[in-house]
Protein backbone atom coordinates (compact mmCIF):
# COMPACT_ATOMS: atom_id res chain seq x y z
CA UNK A 1 0.00 0.00 0.00
CA UNK A 2 1.07 3.50 -0.83
CA UNK A 3 2.15 5.38 2.12
CA UNK A 4 0.54 8.96 1.91
CA UNK A 5 2.89 11.93 2.25
CA UNK A 6 3.07 12.35 5.58
CA UNK A 7 3.74 8.62 6.36
CA UNK A 8 7.23 9.30 4.59
CA UNK A 9 10.36 8.90 6.86
CA UNK A 10 13.41 9.40 5.16
CA UNK A 11 17.13 8.96 6.25
CA UNK A 12 19.55 11.63 5.60
CA UNK A 13 23.10 10.35 5.42
CA UNK A 14 25.34 13.87 6.12
CA UNK A 15 28.90 14.01 5.40
CA UNK A 16 29.93 16.88 7.02
CA UNK A 17 32.58 17.99 9.59
CA UNK A 18 30.76 21.09 10.64
CA UNK A 19 27.14 21.58 12.58
CA UNK A 20 26.04 24.74 10.69
CA UNK A 21 26.63 23.75 7.17
CA UNK A 22 24.96 20.29 8.28
CA UNK A 23 21.67 22.36 9.71
CA UNK A 24 21.71 24.12 6.37
CA UNK A 25 22.00 21.10 4.34
CA UNK A 26 19.11 19.49 6.19
CA UNK A 27 16.69 22.37 6.19
CA UNK A 28 17.52 22.21 2.07
CA UNK A 29 16.22 19.09 1.49
CA UNK A 30 13.03 19.36 3.71
CA UNK A 31 12.40 23.18 2.06
CA UNK A 32 12.33 21.58 -1.50
CA UNK A 33 10.82 18.24 -0.28
CA UNK A 34 7.80 20.02 0.96
CA UNK A 35 7.99 17.54 3.96
CA UNK A 36 8.00 18.19 8.08
CA UNK A 37 11.09 18.50 9.87
CA UNK A 38 9.66 15.28 11.67
CA UNK A 39 9.78 13.59 8.53
CA UNK A 40 14.24 13.55 8.21
CA UNK A 41 16.46 11.36 10.78
CA UNK A 42 20.15 12.29 10.03
CA UNK A 43 22.97 10.34 10.00
CA UNK A 44 25.99 11.79 10.48
CA UNK A 45 29.25 9.84 9.32
CA UNK A 46 31.61 11.77 10.58
CA UNK A 47 29.68 11.33 14.04
CA UNK A 48 29.00 7.76 13.32
CA UNK A 49 31.82 6.34 10.52
CA UNK A 50 30.87 2.75 11.25
CA UNK A 51 27.26 1.66 10.17
CA UNK A 52 25.14 -1.13 8.13
CA UNK A 53 22.46 -1.58 6.21
CA UNK A 54 20.05 -2.15 9.63
CA UNK A 55 19.82 1.79 9.75
CA UNK A 56 17.68 1.65 6.62
CA UNK A 57 14.95 0.28 8.89
CA UNK A 58 11.56 2.06 9.19
CA UNK A 59 13.08 4.28 6.70
CA UNK A 60 11.18 4.92 3.31
CA UNK A 61 14.16 6.43 1.14
CA UNK A 62 17.49 7.25 1.78
CA UNK A 63 19.07 10.44 0.60
CA UNK A 64 22.79 11.24 0.52
CA UNK A 65 24.32 14.77 0.74
CA UNK A 66 27.34 16.58 -0.18
CA UNK A 67 30.38 17.08 1.79
CA UNK A 68 33.09 20.11 1.95
CA UNK A 69 35.72 17.93 3.89
CA UNK A 70 35.89 14.28 2.40
CA UNK A 71 36.76 12.56 -0.72
CA UNK A 72 35.33 9.02 -2.22
CA UNK A 73 39.04 8.83 -3.76
CA UNK A 74 40.78 8.31 0.09
CA UNK A 75 38.64 5.82 1.74
CA UNK A 76 41.96 5.37 3.84
CA UNK A 77 41.50 8.92 5.12
CA UNK A 78 37.82 8.21 5.23
CA UNK A 79 36.82 5.11 6.32
CA UNK A 80 32.98 5.99 6.34
CA UNK A 81 33.12 5.92 2.31
CA UNK A 82 33.58 1.98 2.64
CA UNK A 83 30.18 1.83 5.03
CA UNK A 84 28.56 3.98 2.38
CA UNK A 85 29.06 2.37 -0.89
CA UNK A 86 27.60 -0.83 0.96
CA UNK A 87 24.68 0.81 1.87
CA UNK A 88 24.02 2.39 -1.47
CA UNK A 89 23.98 -1.46 -2.77
CA UNK A 90 22.14 -2.46 -0.25
CA UNK A 91 19.70 -0.60 -0.94
CA UNK A 92 19.95 -1.20 -4.77
CA UNK A 93 19.52 -4.53 -3.92
CA UNK A 94 16.34 -4.27 -1.89
CA UNK A 95 14.84 -1.70 -4.09
CA UNK A 96 15.49 1.14 -1.43
CA UNK A 97 14.41 4.63 -2.91
CA UNK A 98 17.59 6.82 -3.06
CA UNK A 99 18.71 10.52 -3.81
CA UNK A 100 22.09 10.79 -3.94
CA UNK A 101 23.99 14.27 -4.58
CA UNK A 102 27.25 15.54 -5.32
CA UNK A 103 28.99 13.45 -2.62
CA UNK A 104 26.43 10.57 -2.65
CA UNK A 105 26.64 10.66 -6.33
CA UNK A 106 30.44 9.60 -6.18
CA UNK A 107 30.24 7.04 -3.91
CA UNK A 108 26.98 5.59 -5.90
CA UNK A 109 29.37 5.96 -9.04
CA UNK A 110 32.24 3.87 -7.11
CA UNK A 111 29.78 1.44 -5.33
CA UNK A 112 28.26 0.88 -8.14
CA UNK A 113 31.26 -0.22 -10.56
CA UNK A 114 32.36 3.54 -12.27
CA UNK A 115 35.46 5.53 -11.33
CA UNK A 116 36.02 8.86 -9.64
CA UNK A 117 39.08 10.93 -9.97
CA UNK A 118 40.15 14.07 -8.66
CA UNK A 119 40.19 17.02 -11.42
CA UNK A 120 40.59 20.31 -10.44
CA UNK A 121 41.29 21.56 -14.01
CA UNK A 122 37.35 20.63 -14.31
CA UNK A 123 36.17 21.82 -11.15
CA UNK A 124 32.89 23.08 -11.51
CA UNK A 125 32.10 25.88 -8.51
CA UNK A 126 28.65 28.19 -9.26
CA UNK A 127 25.69 27.25 -11.21
CA UNK A 128 26.01 25.63 -14.74
CA UNK A 129 23.71 24.80 -17.91
CA UNK A 130 23.25 21.12 -17.89
CA UNK A 131 22.20 19.04 -21.38
CA UNK A 132 20.32 15.93 -20.95
CA UNK A 133 20.24 12.88 -22.86
CA UNK A 134 17.35 11.35 -25.06
CA UNK A 135 16.96 8.67 -22.08
CA UNK A 136 16.25 11.49 -19.62
CA UNK A 137 13.27 12.61 -22.28
CA UNK A 138 11.19 9.74 -20.51
CA UNK A 139 12.81 9.62 -17.17
CA UNK A 140 9.71 9.63 -14.22
CA UNK A 141 11.95 12.83 -12.73
CA UNK A 142 13.17 14.55 -16.11
CA UNK A 143 10.35 14.27 -18.61
CA UNK A 144 9.13 18.00 -18.24
CA UNK A 145 12.70 19.34 -17.57
CA UNK A 146 13.62 21.49 -20.36
CA UNK A 147 16.82 21.20 -21.66
CA UNK A 148 19.80 23.94 -20.70
CA UNK A 149 18.14 24.40 -17.32
CA UNK A 150 20.75 25.58 -14.26
CA UNK A 151 21.87 23.85 -11.42
CA UNK A 152 23.96 24.46 -8.22
CA UNK A 153 27.68 22.90 -8.71
CA UNK A 154 30.68 22.20 -6.49
CA UNK A 155 33.09 19.96 -7.22
CA UNK A 156 36.74 19.03 -7.83
CA UNK A 157 36.02 15.55 -8.33
CA UNK A 158 34.47 13.72 -11.40
CA UNK A 159 33.17 10.84 -13.05
CA UNK A 160 35.09 9.20 -15.60
CA UNK A 161 32.81 6.17 -15.50
CA UNK A 162 29.65 5.24 -15.30
CA UNK A 163 28.37 1.90 -13.48
CA UNK A 164 27.10 -1.16 -16.14
CA UNK A 165 23.51 -0.49 -15.73
CA UNK A 166 23.81 3.40 -15.21
CA UNK A 167 21.18 5.17 -17.88
CA UNK A 168 22.72 9.06 -18.10
CA UNK A 169 20.49 11.59 -17.79
CA UNK A 170 22.63 14.62 -17.99
CA UNK A 171 25.84 16.18 -18.77
CA UNK A 172 27.77 19.62 -18.86
CA UNK A 173 30.38 21.20 -20.83
CA UNK A 174 33.27 20.04 -18.29
CA UNK A 175 31.51 17.00 -17.10
CA UNK A 176 29.61 14.59 -18.99
CA UNK A 177 28.22 12.71 -16.27
CA UNK A 178 25.50 15.00 -14.40
CA UNK A 179 23.08 12.68 -13.60
CA UNK A 180 22.22 8.86 -14.01
CA UNK A 181 19.48 6.54 -12.76
CA UNK A 182 19.52 2.40 -12.47
CA UNK A 183 17.37 1.02 -15.03
CA UNK A 184 14.59 -0.67 -13.40
CA UNK A 185 15.41 0.60 -9.78
CA UNK A 186 14.30 3.19 -7.69
CA UNK A 187 17.89 4.97 -7.54
CA UNK A 188 18.94 8.56 -8.73
CA UNK A 189 22.11 10.38 -8.47
CA UNK A 190 23.45 13.82 -9.10
CA UNK A 191 26.31 15.51 -9.39
CA UNK A 192 25.21 18.61 -9.48
CA UNK A 193 23.08 19.95 -5.81
CA UNK A 194 19.03 19.99 -6.59
CA UNK A 195 18.72 20.67 -3.15
CA UNK A 196 20.91 24.17 -3.02
CA UNK A 197 20.31 27.26 -4.41
CA UNK A 198 21.80 30.47 -5.51
CA UNK A 199 21.54 31.95 -1.83
CA UNK A 200 22.30 28.91 -0.10
CA UNK A 201 25.42 28.72 -1.98
CA UNK A 202 26.17 32.13 -1.71
CA UNK A 203 26.43 31.63 2.11
CA UNK A 204 28.15 28.55 1.81
CA UNK A 205 30.97 29.55 -0.61
CA UNK A 206 31.45 32.87 1.87
CA UNK A 207 32.09 30.65 4.41
CA UNK A 208 34.64 27.96 2.99
CA UNK A 209 35.93 30.69 -0.02
CA UNK A 210 39.49 29.65 1.20
CA UNK A 211 39.18 25.96 0.21
CA UNK A 212 38.04 26.90 -3.10
CA UNK A 213 39.55 30.20 -4.43
CA UNK A 214 42.62 31.58 -4.41
CA UNK A 215 41.41 35.58 -3.68
CA UNK A 216 38.27 37.38 -2.38
CA UNK A 217 37.93 39.38 -5.84
CA UNK A 218 37.61 35.20 -7.52
CA UNK A 219 34.80 34.77 -5.27
CA UNK A 220 33.16 38.05 -5.91
CA UNK A 221 33.19 37.11 -9.23
CA UNK A 222 31.77 33.75 -9.46
CA UNK A 223 28.91 35.14 -7.06
CA UNK A 224 27.56 37.81 -9.61
CA UNK A 225 27.62 34.99 -12.07
CA UNK A 226 25.13 33.23 -10.42
CA UNK A 227 21.58 31.83 -12.19
CA UNK A 228 18.37 30.80 -10.57
CA UNK A 229 18.05 27.19 -10.36
CA UNK A 230 14.37 26.57 -9.92
CA UNK A 231 14.08 23.57 -11.96
CA UNK A 232 16.96 22.09 -10.79
CA UNK A 233 15.32 22.37 -7.28
CA UNK A 234 11.78 21.03 -8.40
CA UNK A 235 14.10 17.57 -8.83
CA UNK A 236 13.35 17.01 -4.48
CA UNK A 237 9.85 16.88 -4.45
CA UNK A 238 9.62 14.96 -8.02
CA UNK A 239 11.82 12.01 -6.12
CA UNK A 240 9.23 12.28 -3.20
CA UNK A 241 5.82 12.68 -5.66
CA UNK A 242 6.87 10.36 -8.76
CA UNK A 243 8.84 7.73 -6.85
CA UNK A 244 8.23 7.37 -3.32
CA UNK A 245 4.12 8.70 -3.63
CA UNK A 246 3.97 7.56 -6.92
Amino acid sequence: MTKQRSQLRLLLLQIRDDAITCEEELNEFIRYSHLEAAQFTVLNVFETPVFNATCMEGFDALLVGGSSDASVTQPEQYPFVEHLKRLLKHCLHESIPVFASCFGFQAAIEALGGQVIVDVASMEMGTYPLQLTEAALTDKLFYDVPNGFWAVLGHKERAVSLPEEAVLLASSALCPYQAFRVAGKPFYAFQFHPEIDPPDLRVRLTRYQSRYFDSTATLATMLQDLQETPIANQLVKKFIDRILLA
